[in-house]
């Protein structure tokens, strides 16, 4: 596995288009390269999964790793555009919203991306210095 140091990891579903929208978001909004990818069907992505004990086969959200700890849901999403910087971090304020009430419109979402974006029949390939952001 690369090296991971001082970097966070987003996991994220690699057949989801809407999921795949996001990852090239984020890459083109991080411009300090803080963030590293893995699709959470790599070897790389279940090993993180593994290791916080969280579900292999059945993925219902992305998952954001920052040294030992883990957010999944809307709680991801938030801590992401903390760590996105610039007036993305201005997002973070919906926090205060109770995680339950923030955690359904996020399940909304989930359970019809697919229906929505659909799903990709193959990765795409990226280039050189976008492949050296992802792990596997």
């Amino acid at each position: 596995m690369k090296k991971t140091k001082g970097k966070a990891i987003i996991l994220f579903d690699g057949v989801c288009n809407f999921c795949d929208q996001t990852v090239n978001f984020l890459i083109n909004h991080d411009t300090d390269e803080n963030f590293l990818f893995a699709s959470l069907q790599s070897n790389a992505g279940q090993d993180l999964l593994k290791k916080f004990n969280l579900p292999t086969e059945h993925f219902d959200s992305f998952i954001y790793v920052k040294g030992e700890k883990y957010f999944t849901k809307s709680t991801a999403a938030l801590h992401i555009a903390k760590d996105l910087r610039k007036w993305w971090q201005l997002l973070y304020i919906l926090i205060l919203i109770p995680g339950p009430i923030r955690d359904r419109c996020y399940d909304w979402i989930a359970k019809n991306r697919y229906k929505w974006f659909g799903k990709k029949q193959e990765c795409a390939i990226p280039t050189p210095e976008i492949r050296k952001r992802f792990l596997n």
